[in-house]
């Protein structure tokens, strides 16, 4: 469920194919392959959250031999390049992180690595730094989370409601027109051109503030989860006050 785009609302075609007929096995298409075509059904899923976490299982998740994941899989790229770093482990316990595209050579980037241990300590210090100040300054790293570049939308949200009662109250008396145009089209007191004419103004309008809801109820989502991640990383900074290591619980728990 937390990988189905389905669930979000959205119809996903030609996930899989098959080389033959006679053969069983479903082969997996490559993403150029896959149709999607959104807000085909209704949705149990909010979006906002969906993409939250696809974030969250970016990287690569196979273990290694010792059966361990890399705790920073997805979230650590090339300063150069761009592209995503991969932890490469040795006999000696000498664990660096280097450019998966300079590593396969295609790319120009340079010979390059960061120890896991540097990744570590510039990790560990951030997040003592982060959460000592969130303990003590509660409020004001609250609003600076929600309000930093959402200005403009947190004031849209306050006025969501009204916003969205005016929206449905105009689909509705839209809806009421183009019926009662339709009764005079069938009694005849209007020709079948101005009916025509009249009703695609209507059903117009009425597509434009059905969209206009979609966005709006989007966006409102959208801050509903950021609002709920600000939170819990207060509550997380309040929870973890002696931090003396990276764990991976832990990079999730802020990283989120």
């Amino acid at each position: 469920m937390l990988l189905n785009q389905m669930y979000c609302g959205d119809t996903v075609n030609f996930k899989t194919y098959t080389k033959s007929n006679k053969l069983k096995k479903r082969i997996k298409n490559g993403p150029d392959k896959v149709m999607i075509f959104e807000n085909t059904n209704e949705a149990i899923v909010d979006r906002g959250l969906f993409e939250l976490v696809q974030k969250h299982f970016v990287g690569r998740k196979r273990a290694n031999g010792n059966g361990e994941m890399d705790k920073y899989a997805g979230y650590l790229y090339c300063g150069e390049c761009g592209s995503r770093l991969y932890l490469h482990r040795n006999k000696k316990n000498y664990n660096s992180f280097m450019c998966g595209r300079y590593e396969k050579r295609k790319s120009n980037c340079t010979a390059h690595y960061i120890r896991k241990e540097e990744v570590d300590a510039i990790v560990l210090e951030a997040i003592q730094r982060v959460t000592k100040y969130v303990r003590e300054r509660s409020d004001e790293f609250y609003e600076m989370a929600m309000s930093k570049g959402e200005n403009e939308a947190v004031s849209r949200t306050k006025n969501s409601e009204a916003l969205r009662n005016e929206y449905g109250a105009k689909i509705n008396q839209l809806e009421s027109a183009i019926s009662m145009l339709y009764m005079d089209r069938v009694t005849g007191r209007v020709t079948p051109e101005r009916y025509d004419s009249l009703a695609a103004g209507y059903e117009k309008e009425q597509s434009e503030l059905k969209t206009k809801l979609q966005e709006l109820d989007s966006h409102t989502s959208y801050l509903a989860v950021r609002e709920k991640c600000v939170r819990e990383f207060i509550d997380n900074a309040k929870k973890y006050v002696d931090v003396s290591e990276v764990t991976p619980q832990l990079l999730r728990a802020f990283i989120r």
